[in-house]
């Protein structure tokens, strides 16, 4: 006998599982209902058509209601709320054009989604100029308001992806654009001195940035923003990106059990609390892989891929929900940021015995005209090899390094592993000893002993125990920038200058990026020296104490 499933919520999680069930089931009966006009639309994308990078509105559309009921026989009722579930009757209450009505289920799958969270923040309710992105009519009405006058100056409240997007789309349209973050840094899932260089490049793309400060006022109906310290600015637009909440209340409503925020609960196979309703998407509560801990993982890619699991369980295929990592990606002007797994800050939160690792590292060969560096970074445990996770900035090439490392954590690699993967080589594509192979080879000399490392947020604790500090550069880089408390050998020079260093006195070495320091590190070590490498060595630790200054 066919089934009938009423599916809450489109976009990615809620079309995934109509479409996949219709491939399986051809004889159910699937409804799909949204309390917004568009069911099938790309919301990452959204940012890109405000500053014209997407030409045209209608490539958001994905698919009609009319497409989708010719190609996959849906029933699809846009600005349709569900208002309730009577999870006893098995029917939900709908309410469309004025009209209420219900409509009974075999199965139900939430996939309600989030809306932005809305800080409770003095005048926003009489500002006219403050906006939110989430979907398309919140699109159409941003563009509406900047298509009435000129406008000049934004502000952007909040440094997350979609801030940052929104920022970059904004200052593309020739607006004067502040962007203002209550964390210490832009892009707060990154560790601090990654993000940095994102800063400067905003910076140096003509942004405004303010960190450590949130926004306390709106006057004059938005156009003046009063932040904590006092400072006031002027906006003929502002953008609000600082979170979102997920659209749990219906569920709740029902009796179906939340967790952490107010997600949806649901275990292995996406089941609710209640028997025959199913939940998918950014309202649900899913287990990070690394951590086994629950989580909020608000991403277009695991929707999707939940969305297509829900409907293989209904339909008896063997599949489980086996949780998420978190890989995320975000370009900034010329620079590209991506991360996968916990960053370090998360890992010290969590207790977890960890070592962490930058290198830099040409996209592709050095020789091959074109290459940029990348800076990439690993957090891992130093006993078994665990990948925790990882991070990468840079021009190109961002995004392969971290979708191989994100591969790796999936399939249970450690840091043993990497220096084995085999990945593709030509002088245009990358080099014989790939990025993501050297920062395996770092990684496993740390976890056997050879090497050891501190970060540059040890580094003063670490020389006040009294340490000594030892830059392995030429004098000639020495003298365009280094360390007041080093001393300075050459790594040239370093074995013939043996009998300058103490063996008694423990050492940390650096150099510019830490290559040239982990060799001066071994050299030292097999004379019988207590030596740590400065992780990242000079050009880190500079970039970030210089940041901080």
């Amino acid at each position: 006998m066919s089934k009938k499933y009423l599916i809450v919520g489109g976009v990615a999680g809620g079309m995934s599982a109509a479409t996949r069930l219709r491939r399986l089931q051809e004889d159910a009966e699937i409804i799909v209902f949204d309390k917004g006009p568009y069911v099938s639309f790309a919301n990452c994308g959204l940012p890109y058509y405000l500053s014209g990078e997407i030409e045209s509105r209608d490539k958001l559309i994905l698919q009609t209601p009319e497409s989708l009921k010719q190609r996959f026989n849906l029933e699809v009722r846009p600005d349709s709320e569900v208002v309730s579930i009577d999870k006893d009757l098995k029917e939900i209450t709908v309410v469309s054009d004025g009209k209420t009505y219900k409509e009974s289920y075999d199965f139900l799958i939430l996939s309600p989604g989030a809306s932005p969270f809305i800080p409770d923040i003095k005048g926003l309710a009489e500002a006219k100029n403050v906006f939110s992105l989430r979907n398309i009519p919140d699109l159409d009405k941003i563009t509406g308001y900047m298509e009435l006058k000129h406008r000049k100056q934004a502000v952007i409240v909040g440094a997350g992806f979609i801030g940052l997007e929104m920022a970059e789309n904004l200052r593309k349209l020739g607006l004067d654009v502040t962007v203002i973050e209550k964390a210490d840094h832009v892009l707060p899932t990154l560790d601090k001195e990654m993000a940095l260089y994102i800063e400067e490049e905003l910076e140096r793309n003509g942004l405004n940035v303010m960190t450590g400060l949130s926004v306390v006022e709106f006057q004059d109906e938005g156009r003046t923003v009063i932040l904590e310290n006092g400072d006031v600015l002027t906006a003929d637009v502002v953008i609000l990106s600082v979170g979102i909440r997920v659209e749990s209340k219906l569920a709740a409503d029902a009796g179906i059990a939340l967790g952490m925020r107010g997600a949806i609960l649901v275990d292995e196979h996406y089941q609710t609390s209640v028997p025959d309703i199913y939940a998918v998407g950014d309202a649900i509560l899913v287990k990070n892989q690394i951590t086994n801990q629950e989580a909020l993982i608000s991403l277009a890619s695991p929707a999707n891929r939940q969305g297509r699991q829900v409907a293989d369980i209904l339909s008896g295929l063997p599949v489980t929900n086996k949780g998420s990592i978190g890989t995320a990606i975000v370009r900034a002007f010329n620079l590209t940021a991506a991360s996968t797994g916990i960053s370090e800050r998360q890992a010290q939160e969590l207790n977890l015995k960890y070592k962490a690792v930058h290198i830099t590292a040409n996209d592709h060969a050095g020789y091959y005209p074109g290459a940029s560096s990348i800076l990439l970074k690993l957090i891992f445990n130093p006993e078994d090899g665990q990948i925790y996770g990882a991070s990468a900035l840079g021009e190109k090439g961002v995004d392969k390094r971290i979708d191989v490392l994100a591969t790796a954590i999936k399939g249970g690699l450690t840091v043993f592993d990497l220096p084995e993967l085999e990945l593709t080589y030509a002088p245009p594509f990358g080099s014989a000893k790939d990025p993501v192979n050297m920062i395996g080879y770092a990684a496993m000399n740390i976890a056997m002993g050879l090497s050891d490392n501190i970060q540059w947020h040890q580094l003063k604790a670490e020389l006040a125990k009294g340490k000594v500090l030892l830059d392995v550069r030429q004098e000639s880089e020495v003298a365009q920038g280094g360390f007041e408390e080093a001393i300075n050998i050459p790594l040239d020079d370093l074995r013939e200058r043996l009998d300058k260093l103490d063996k008694n006195k423990e050492y940390i070495v650096s150099c510019q990026s830490g290559l040239r320091s982990y060799t001066a590190e071994r050299i030292l070590k097999q004379e019988g020296y207590k030596v740590e490498n400065l992780d990242g060595a000079y050009g880190l630790y500079s970039k970030v104490m210089g940041n901080l200054d």
